[in-house]
């Protein structure tokens, strides 16, 4: 079994939940499907656990803006960003420092391994292109496109902080409507989304992960001291207060 997680956001407290129910499954194996830091407030924490316990973690676009620069970011994203570099820069001891710089500037923009692809984003554009549950109405050509490219692989996402499975057809399943955990055929072309650990947005507020276990896929839902993540946020006067309240909302 393998745990997949995703979109943290510097979420500590929704990062430790998920943690701790993955060890009480007994699970061994976490691959993160990458956007560890940004928006929330403690990104050396969650850097450092993911360091610790993921056997592999793909680039998020906030991983990369933190790296680099936030192109495109909106104001209160890229405000967060640039005090997430600045925390990061801020660590006194200098070992430490440098190796969770190394660590993110290394992180790879896909995962290839038991028959699935892991990326951030989408098959075509792994860092930052949004595959949205509406894109099945509203963009299906970029839906199309995007299994076209997959060379008979299921692939796993994050970004959109929207759990749920898209198929070629092109149709969305969010999980509510599936039968868990939901079974595929390894080189099925389905996308499926996995969710937010640290910042739903599909109306649900508690962290969301999932667990591969060879041709099935089970999503879970886990509660965390909510409240506690939005005090840390709004003592951040660099972090604005609506990235904290969005997390009761699941949104």
């Amino acid at each position: 079994m393998i745990a997949l997680i995703s979109d943290i956001h510097s979420n500590l407290e929704a990062m430790e939940a998920v943690l701790a129910d993955i060890d009480r499954r007994s699970i061994k194996r976490i691959i993160c499907l990458g956007d560890i830091i940004g928006y929330g407030a403690n990104p050396r924490e969650c850097v450092d656990l993911i360091m610790e316990r993921a056997e592999a973690c793909i680039c998020g676009n906030h991983d990369q803006a933190v790296f680099y620069e936030p192109y495109s970011f909106n104001l209160s994203a890229e405000r967060a960003a640039f005090w997430t570099r600045q925390q990061l820069e801020d660590e006194p001891k200098k070992s430490l420092r440098d190796r969770r710089w190394e660590f993110l500037g290394n992180l790879p923009i896909c995962y290839r391994g038991e028959g699935i692809l892991c990326v951030h984003g989408s098959p075509r554009k792994p860092i930052n292109e949004y595959l949205f549950p509406d894109d099945v109405f509203s963009n299906p050509n970029k839906l199309l496109d995007n299994f076209r490219r997959l060379e008979e692989m299921t692939c796993f996402v994050g970004h959109t902080h929207v759990p749920g499975v898209l198929l070629d057809d092109p149709y969305f399943d969010p999980p509510d409507e599936l039968a868990q955990p939901y079974k595929f055929e390894l080189g099925e072309q389905a996308i499926i989304n996995i969710g937010s650990v640290g910042q739903p947005r599909d109306r649900d507020c508690r962290a969301s992960y999932a667990i591969l276990n060879n041709e099935s896929v089970e999503f879970i839902r886990v509660e965390y001291e909510l409240e506690k993540t939005i005090a840390k946020i709004k003592a951040v006067p660099e972090i604005d207060d609506f990235l904290g309240d969005r997390l009761k909302e699941g949104r």
